[in-house]
C-alpha cells in the first residue's frame, strides 16, 4: 500500500511537470508578440508544483521575458537569476537571453551600474553568433537612450538584424540618438525617411507618432513656423484627446521662440485646461514641461524667476521615486520570503518522501527476508523429509532377501549393511530417533564421520565389474577429486542422485554440480551415461 502511494505521488508529480511544461512552451512561442496572452497562460501554473529544475527555469525565463516585453517588472522577475544559473553552460541562447533579462531587471530595480556591466560582458563574449548579440545589444540601447555611444550601437544593430519590423524600430532609436547628440539635420533626415516609409491608411497611429516627434527636431532646427503649421495639422487629425495638450506645448514653445509671447501664453493656457482631463500621474509629467515655458513667460512679463514651482514638482517626483523604490524593495523582499518558504516546504516534503521511501524499502527488505526464511525453512523441512523417506527405503531394501538379485543389488545391499546405525534408528521410530536420523542425514562426508567404508565399496565394485574402480582411478585419479570418485562408485552401484546425496551427506544440487564437473574433466557428452562411458573407456 505504501509503495502504491509513493508511486502515485511520483506519477502525479510527473504529470504536473509535463502539463506545465507544455503550457510554458506555448507561452514562450507567443511571448514576444503577445506578452499579455503569454502571461494569461502562465497564470494557471503553480510555481510551488514545479519540481523539475528545467521546467522551473523555463517558467521564470518566459515570465520575465513577457514582463520585459511590456516594459515593466513584477515580483517574480528577480527569480530570473535561477534561470540564468541553470542555463549557464547548458544552453547558450537561453543563457544569453536570461542574462539580458536579469540585467534589465537590475536596471529597473536601481542597480544600473551592475546591469550595464552585465550587458558589456555579454557583448564582449567571443565566438558568439551575431543573432545572439541582438537582444543584449538592443537592451543596452534601450537602457542608455541618451548615451553618446548609442548611435554606434544602433547602427550595429541595423547591420546584424535585417528584419523589416525591427529596422523601423532601430531607425526611431537612431533619430533620438542623433537628436540628443546635436545632429538635428541627420535626425530630421531619419524622421522623414520613417514618415515616408509608412502609409496613412495602414499605419495611421505610427505615422502620427512620427509626425508628433518631428515637432521637436523642427524646433531644434529653428523651423518654428513649420512647426506651428504641423502642430495645427496634428490637432485636426488627432483622435486621442490626451495627446492634444502635448501638441499645444510644442506649439507654445515654437511661438515662444518666435517671440510671440501672447500667442505662446494662449496656447499654454489651452494646454493646461485640457490637461485637467488626463490622469494625475500623466498630468504631473505634463506639468514638468509646461512649467518651464510658464517660467520663461513669467520672467518676460515680471522680470523674475522663482524656484518654488520647480521645487514643488521635483519634491513630488522625488517622493514618488522613493515610494516606488520602497515598494520595489518590499516586493523583492516578499518574493524572496515566498521563495524561501517554498524551498523550505519543498525540502520538508523531500525529507518526508525520502523517509517514506526508506520505510517502504525497509518493510520490503524485512518482508523479503521473512519470506525467504519461511521458504528456506520449508525447503529444508521438505529436504529432511525426503531424506528420511530415502533412508527408510534404503533400510527396507537392506532387509530384503538375497535370492534372485543382480550384481548391482548385491553391491547396494553390501553398502547398506555398513549403514547399520541407520537401520537401527529406522527400526525404532521414536521422536528421539527421528531427530538422530535427521542429524545423520546431514552429516558431512568427512574422513572421520563417514557412514560408508569406501575401501570395501571400491573392492566390491572391482570384484563385480572386473576392476572398474581401479582402472578408473589409475586412469583419472590425478584429475578427479576423491568425492567425485565416490559419486561414480555409487552411480556404478545403481544409486540415484537423491540416494547418493543422503549417503554422502551432500545436497542433491551439490551432487549435480559434481556430476557436471566430472563430465567436463573427462569429456563425457551431456546425454551419455557417465558410468557407461567410463566402462567403455577402461575396457579399451
Amino acid at each position: 500500500m505504501l509503495v502504491a502511494f509513493v508511486v502515485a505521488g511520483f506519477l502525479v508529480s510527473c504529470s504536473h511537470s509535463q502539463q506545465y511544461g507544455r503550457i510554458i512552451s506555448d507561452a514562450e512561442r507567443i511571448a514576444d508578440e503577445y506578452p499579455d496572452s503569454a502571461l494569461a497562460l502562465l497564470a494557471v501554473v503553480d510555481p510551488a508544483e514545479l519540481t523539475v529544475d528545467s521546467v522551473k527555469a523555463k517558467y521564470y525565463y518566459v515570465m520575465a521575458f513577457a514582463h520585459d516585453s511590456q516594459s515593466r517588472i513584477a515580483l517574480s522577475d528577480s527569480l530570473i537569476s535561477f534561470s540564468n544559473d541553470y542555463y549557464r553552460g547548458k544552453d547558450l541562447k537561453r543563457s544569453i537571453l536570461s542574462a539580458t533579462l536579469l540585467a534589465s531587471y537590475k536596471f529597473r530595480n536601481g542597480e544600473r551600474a551592475a546591469a550595464l556591466s552585465m550587458l558589456d560582458s555579454l557583448l564582449s563574449l567571443k565566438n558568439v553568433p551575431d543573432s545572439l548579440q541582438i537582444e543584449p545589444l538592443s537592451k543596452q540601447v534601450q537602457l542608455t537612450a541618451y548615451s553618446n555611444d548609442n548611435e554606434m550601437h544602433i547602427r550595429r544593430l541595423m547591420a546584424i538584424d535585417t528584419r523589416p519590423n525591427r529596422q523601423s524600430q532601430y531607425k526611431f532609436w537612431l533619430y533620438f540618438a542623433l537628436l540628443f547628440n546635436g545632429k538635428s539635420d541627420k535626425a530630421l533626415d531619419v524622421m522623414n525617411d520613417l514618415i515616408n516609409s509608412t502609409t496613412a491608411e495602414d499605419e495611421s497611429e505610427q505615422r502620427f507618432i512620427y509626425e508628433y516627434e518631428k515637432l521637436d527636431v523642427l524646433i531644434e532646427l529653428r523651423k518654428f513656423e513649420e512647426s506651428v503649421h504641423r502642430a495645427d495639422s496634428l490637432i485636426n487629425a488627432c483622435t486621442d484627446e490626451s495627446s492634444i495638450p502635448y501638441i499645444l506645448l510644442w506649439k507654445s514653445l515654437a511661438k515662444l521662440n518666435m517671440h510671440d509671447f501672447t500667442g505662446s501664453a494662449a496656447e499654454l493656457d489651452k494646454a493646461d485646461s485640457l490637461a485637467l482631463n488626463i490622469p494625475m500621474d500623466e498630468r504631473n509629467y505634463f506639468s514638468s514641461f509646461a512649467l518651464i515655458i510658464r517660467t520663461v513667460l513669467d520672467y518676460q512679463s515680471t522680470g523674475r524667476v522663482s524656484f518654488l514651482p520647480f521645487a514643488k514638482i521635483y519634491n513630488s517626483q522625488r517622493d514618488n521615486l522613493f515610494d516606488t523604490q520602497y515598494l520595489q524593495q518590499e516586493a523583492i523582499r516578499r518574493t524572496l520570503e515566498i521563495e524561501n518558504q517554498r524551498l523550505i516546504l519543498e525540502a520538508k516534503s523531500d525529507r518526508q518522501t525520502a523517509l517514506l521511501i526508506i520505510v517502504v524499502l525497509s518493510a520490503l527488505i524485512v518482508s523479503g527476508a521473512l519470506i525467504w526464511y519461511a521458504l528456506n525453512k520449508k525447503r529444508k523441512a521438505l529436504e529432511v523429509l525426503e531424506r528420511n523417506e530415502i533412508l527408510q527405503k534404503l533400510v527396507d531394501e537392506s532387509k530384503s532377501t538375497l535370492a534372485g538379485t543382480s550384481a548391482n543389488e548385491i553391491l547396494r545391499r553390501a553398502m547398506l549393511q555398513q549403514l547399520g546405525i541407520i537401520k537401527m534408528v529406522a527400526e525404532t521410530p521414536t521422536e528421539q530417533n527421528r531427530d538422530m536420523l535427521r542429524r545423520i542425514s546431514s552429516v558431512e562426508n568427512g574422513t572421520d564421520k563417514s557412514l560408508v567404508n569406501w575401501e570395501s565399496v571400491h573392492e566390491i565394485i572391482d570384484n563385480l565389474y572386473s576392476g572398474f574402480y581401479t582402472r578408473m582411478h589409475n586412469r583419472h585419479g590425478s584429475v578427479l577429486a576423491e568425492k567425485e570418485e565416490q559419486i561414480i562408485a555409487l552411480m556404478a552401484a545403481g544409486f540415484s542422485t537423491k540416494e547418493i546425496s543422503v549417503i554422502t551427506g551432500q545436497t542433491a544440487a551439490t551432487i549435480y554440480v559434481r556430476k557436471s564437473s566430472v563430465r567436463k574433466k573427462l569429456g563425457v557428452p551431456e546425454k551419455e551415461d557417465i558410468v557407461f562411458f567410463l566402462r567403455q573407456e577402461t575396457e579399451d
